[in-house]
Parts: C-alpha cells; sequence; structure tokens
C-alpha cells in the first residue's frame, strides 16, 4: 500500500499541474516558469527566433482557420523560388482572370494587367493582397492548385504538421487550417529569407507609379519598438490573428496570437507576449563565429599547427541576470594526422549552468594542412644538418 501511495506521489510531482513546465520546441525541450499571462485568444505562442524555444503557449497545436497569416507561407515559397534565380524581381507578370475576380483585401489588379514580381510580392506583405497572391501562385507553379500543393509539401519539410492549405491566400475554406506552433515555424523560416525583410516593416508604399497607396496591415510595424514583422489576418472564422515580430539588443522574438476577439484584442496581446519576453530573457552571445579557442598538433604536417575555430556564432537563449553563471567548457583533440581539411572537427565548445549542459559547438579546423611528401621530409632533414 505504501509502495502504490509512493508511485503516486511521484507521478503528480511528474505530471501533475505545476508552474514549472518543459516545452517542446521543434524537437529540442526547454525548461520556463510560465508566465501568469492573460491570453483571451484561442491560441498563443512565444518563440525565440534564433534558437527555435518556446517561452509560452497556449493550446499552440490547435488547428484553426488562419485567415492571411495563411500568406505567410504564400511569401517563402515566392522567396525560394526568386533566390533560386527561377524568377526575378523585376519580370512582368500578367494577371489572369481568376486573379482579377477573387474578393477580400486586393490591389484590384485587372485582367491582363502587367505587373512586376516585386510590386506583387510588397502587395502581398505588405497590404495583404489576395489578387497578388494568386497571380504570382499562377506565375510560379502554373496553376494555383499546383501552388497549394508545393505549399503543403513545404509544410512537411518544415516540421508543421498541424497544417494543411486548399488555397495560397487564407479565404475561409473548408480542410484550410494550420496552428499558432507551425505559424511561429513559418514564420521563423521566412524571416531567414533577407529579400523580405523590408516589405514586412514597410509602413506605407506604392504601386502603379504611385497612383496606388500601399498600408501595412500589421499596426505594430509603426508602433512596436524594434517590430520586424510578420503578417496579420482576420475573417469570420477565423476571427484575428497576427503573427507579430520583434527584435531588440540581439534577443529576436516571434509572439503568435490566433482566435482574438478583435483587432485591437490580437495586437494587445501580440505585445504581451513581446514585452514580457524581452523582460525576462536575454541573447547571450559570448563568441562570434571564427572564434580561435586554440591549437591542435598536426601529426606528418607541413605545418606543425592548426587553429581551432567555431563553426557558428553561438547565441544562448537564457534568463535575465543569468549570463555570469554560464560556464565554458573547451575540448580539442592531442593531435590530429595530416592530411587536415577545413572544416574538420577538432573540437568542442560546451556551455554549462549548475552542472547541466545548456549548448555544445564544433570547433573546427581554420585551413587545409597538407600530408609532408618525401621531398618535405628531406628538406627538412637538410635543414637541420645545416
Amino acid at each position: 500500500m505504501r509502495k502504490n501511495i509512493a508511485i503516486l506521489i511521484v507521478f503528480l510531482m511528474l505530471f501533475g499541474n505545476s508552474n514549472i513546465g518543459c516545452k517542446k520546441v521543434f524537437g529540442e525541450y526547454l525548461q520556463t516558469q510560465t508566465p501568469s499571462l492573460e491570453i483571451s485568444a484561442k491560441s498563443a505562442i512565444l518563440v525565440d527566433f534564433d534558437t527555435g524555444k518556446i517561452l509560452y503557449e497556449k493550446n499552440s497545436h490547435e488547428k484553426l482557420s488562419p485567415a492571411s497569416i495563411t500568406k505567410i507561407m504564400t511569401m517563402i515559397l515566392i522567396c525560394e523560388v526568386i533566390e533560386k534565380g527561377r524568377i526575378k524581381l523585376s519580370d512582368k507578370v500578367v494577371a489572369s482572370q481568376n486573379a482579377s475576380s477573387l474578393g477580400g483585401s486586393q490591389i484590384y489588379l485587372k485582367e491582363n494587367e502587367e505587373m512586376t514580381v516585386e510590386d506583387l510580392l510588397k502587395s502581398i506583405a505588405i497590404a495583404s493582397a489576395n489578387d497578388a497572391c494568386v497571380a504570382l501562385a499562377e506565375h510560379i507553379a502554373g496553376s494555383v492548385q499546383e501552388f497549394v500543393y508545393m505549399m503543403n509539401k513545404k509544410a512537411k519539410e518544415l516540421g508543421m504538421l498541424d497544417t494543411n492549405f486548399v488555397n495560397p491566400y487564407g479565404l475561409d475554406a473548408e480542410n484550410h487550417y494550420t496552428s499558432a506552433y507551425d505559424v511561429a515555424i513559418m514564420s521563423r523560416e521566412l524571416l531567414k529569407h533577407k529579400i523580405i525583410r523590408k516589405y514586412l516593416i514597410t509602413w506605407v508604399d506604392t504601386i502603379r507609379e504611385g497612383k496606388f497607396g500601399l498600408t501595412n496591415t500589421n499596426k505594430l510595424v509603426r508602433f512596436y519598438k524594434g517590430c520586424t514583422g510578420v503578417k496579420t489576418g482576420s475573417t469570420d472564422k477565423a476571427k484575428f490573428c497576427v503573427s507579430a515580430s520583434a527584435l531588440r539588443n540581439g534577443l529576436h522574438l516571434i509572439a503568435v496570437i490566433m482566435g482574438a476577439s478583435d483587432s485591437k484584442t490580437r495586437f494587445n496581446e501580440a505585445i504581451k507576449l513581446l514585452d514580457w519576453g524581452f523582460a525576462n530573457f536575454s541573447m547571450y552571445s559570448p563568441y562570434s563565429k571564427g572564434y580561435c579557442f586554440g591549437k591542435v598538433k598536426v601529426k606528418n604536417g607541413i605545418e606543425k599547427e592548426i587553429e581551432a575555430i567555431l563553426n557558428t556564432d553561438v547565441k544562448l537563449l537564457v534568463k535575465k541576470g543569468d549570463e555570469s553563471t554560464v560556464e565554458t567548457k573547451v575540448t580539442l583533440l592531442q593531435h590530429i594526422s595530416a592530411p587536415v581539411k577545413a572544416g574538420q572537427r577538432i573540437g568542442k565548445l560546451e556551455l554549462w549552468k549548475d552542472g547541466n549542459l545548456l549548448s555544445s559547438y564544433d570547433l573546427i579546423a581554420k585551413k587545409d594542412v597538407q600530408k609532408r611528401s618525401l621531398f618535405d621530409i628531406f628538406r627538412m632533414l637538410f635543414r637541420l644538418e645545416i
């Protein structure tokens, strides 16, 4: 009997209600203090851009109508084909009858009207233009249906398991859904594309040689310090949604609000999440890519040593005030045999706190070191004799 009670107590301690939670984050886990934030929206999430770690979530995997937040995936695919060189920003796109007949937010494309890829893209990013989505979808994939197939394929590649798209613009449709968790994933992916960033933070712009104005649907672009995007959305079914990102003092956060009762609430609750994140966390970046942590001896190489450098920037999300408690541990190989290739792993950097491993990074060879030839050996012996 006592044994059963003990087992029950342990079970409750591990899985019962607690203000300490282990948050699953894109395959990782982060133990955080759950904030006492009142979020009235159906679902919400706060994610760090650099590490992908979740700081707050509410019903983050609930499948909901996303409205125009859908366009985040549309913009990802547009950016990818531009970066691959398949299309250029200066290319002209001819609007179809299908694009010109679409309702909702639009730039009122006329059938056979020509517009550049750049003007269509910024019309999507700034003014959430549905007709611009269709025009570019048809231009890239040949049809909206094929473009939607590309959207769902990309969603699977990114690990968006709560998502299914049926159109590229987000008007309510049967079987068209995503989750706050998945919106955070695709928002993070979109922000990696430098080509889109300037449009996401543009407050006002024009197309048609200045004759048609565009105003950003994301009001945080104008009013929230450090705002970097991303996208708003609203329909009768989805209610009011926003994916809002901001960068302050090296910390880049993404807050997603879905199913808010009105526009003011979605922005206020996104601000509430962002403010809480910036107040309680910081990005600890003690070392940059290329930093040298020492040298490793090279056996039979034309050079005796090789520098061990970082292969990436060190970025560690910590609670504010914990930066000084992070300990660094460096481990290098005692020696390595030539030939050595630049980028070859020759050591490891670990960051620890209170006996717990927080993160680890590879230390790599800075350059190639060739193996000594017979000629090199004879030349060395000759120098020694002299």
